[in-house]
């Protein structure tokens, strides 16, 4: 790592120009590593055997040698905006903690106090002898907190999607899926017998098309996130509410990124526009604003009855553990009466999108707290990942296959309890190496 930025330094000692600069620091680092290539590439010929593409996969290898391997970095502590990595504390921007709510003392009791009444799990699902009154409770709450007539609780936001889908989508049936929805997403389509057809990035003019297409069809599903993981983008939801009346489709929104971040209370995008009667399956989580695991499912009670019936998902894998399911109905309640939070997370997020848009980077113009810095080449982000991390910014990364070829992004991500120093300390890091690779003037 320190011989590249050494090689970095001498040569661009005499050319200042920016893309020149940029692509010559991307030409040195593919010599030494590239990314596109050890990643994507065939690792196995078909008769050489199940395994044999897990022994030639050595993209992590050679980003591991070069010292710019970004992932599964151990985190030994946490206190609010910083964490403590390699035993070294670092301000961190790779959380979905919207509303800095996972170490909050009452929620931590909550799940203490869980704990002690009815252990460390449930040792069995939802179905049989895994439902406790905690469960129920908080299927309660988030019906009422949404105005919905029942909820389901499941044990991962993952599993919310993939079981509803997969048991809802039939086999004459088709889903009209945006094509950056959450994996957990395609996984449910790909799994249920029905057909589903990707339309363009909130391209409502593409679901149109298909929605004619099928428009035969009684059984529609449109899904869409309401807010995407990676880009921050914010889905046409009133367009999409349209559409399905249009073509007599039904509506399932995943919130995971919605729920505490917009609307009235922190109830989603929805809530923002005005349209909650006019969804027909609200899916949540409990891993981002409200800061524990799992995920939930909204809808009428015939609707969520079927679901508790017939997802497999939901039927074959143990409960939700009581502490987890503690922390979340104390963090909802915490959302719902400190509604500060999301006016402090809304300020932080315009304050950060306006430093990144004064240095040159391009950011979306909305409130929603999920911040991509693109880069663009996969080796270059890996390299000032690596860089911010030294200087004491933990931020995530996202390559290939999970973002486009050539679109590579350090997402970036705020809480309300990142403070004012904690934020110019971040924009500060991203404009030294910002400037110092090419990727942004000086």
């Amino acid at each position: 790592m320190k011989d590249i930025r050494r090689e970095i330094a001498d040569d661009n000692e005499v050319d200042d120009v920016l893309h020149r600069k940029r692509n010559k620091i991307i030409s040195l680092l593919k010599t030494k590593f590239d990314f596109q290539n050890a990643h994507l590439r065939s690792t196995a010929n078909n008769n050489d055997g199940l395994l044999e593409k897990c022994k030639n996969y050595d993209a992590p290898d050679q980003a591991k040698a070069l010292g710019i391997y970004p992932y599964f970095r151990e985190i030994e502590a946490a206190s609010g905006s910083q964490v403590v990595i390699e035993g070294k504390k670092v301000v961190t921007v790779s959380t979905n903690n919207y509303l800095g709510l996972t170490q909050d003392p009452r929620v931590v009791e909550a799940a203490k106090k869980a704990l002690d009444l009815f252990g460390a799990g449930c040792t069995g699902s939802r179905f049989l002898n895994g439902t406790l009154s905690l469960h129920k409770r908080l299927e309660t709450e988030l019906a009422d907190f949404l105005g919905r007539e029942d909820s389901i609780v499941m044990s991962t936001g993952f599993q919310a999607n993939q079981g509803t889908i997969s048991c809802l989508l039939g086999r004459k049936d088709v889903a009209f899926s945006d094509r950056e929805n959450h994996a957990s997403i395609y996984e449910g389509c790909a799994i249920s017998p029905g057909k589903t057809m990707r339309y363009n990035h909130n391209d409502m003019e593409h679901l149109e098309y298909y929605l004619k297409k099928y428009r035969d069809v009684p059984g529609k599903l449109i899904i869409t996130d309401t807010i995407f993981s990676m880009s921050g983008d914010i889905a046409n939801l009133p367009a999409i509410v349209k559409l399905a009346k249009d073509y007599g489709a039904v509506v399932l929104v995943d919130e995971a990124h919605g729920l505490g971040v917009m609307g009235d209370g922190g109830r989603g995008v929805a809530s923002y526009y005005s349209l909650e009667k006019e969804i027909d399956l609200y899916m949540g989580t409990f891993s981002k604003s409200l800061g524990s695991i799992g995920g939930f499912i909204s809808s009428n009670k015939k609707v969520t009855e079927y679901i508790r019936h017939k997802a497999s998902a939901f039927i074959f894998t143990a409960a939700l553990p009581p502490a987890s399911v503690a922390g979340v109905l104390a963090a909802l309640d915490i959302m719902i009466s400190e509604p500060w939070r999301q006016e402090k997370l809304q300020e932080n997020t315009s304050y950060v999108k306006k430093g990144f848009f004064d240095m040159g980077f391009q950011v979306n113009n909305n409130v929603v707290p999920i911040v991509p810095i693109k880069v663009g080449d996969e080796a270059l982000t890996l390299f000032m990942n690596q860089l911010l991390f030294e200087d004491g910014v933990f931020a995530g990364v996202a390559v290939s296959p999970v973002v486009p070829s050539q679109q590579a992004m350090i997402r970036t991500s705020f809480m309300s309890n990142h403070s004012r120093e904690d934020l110019d300390y971040v924009l500060n890091s991203f404009k030294k190496f910002g400037v110092e690779l090419g990727i942004i003037p000086r």
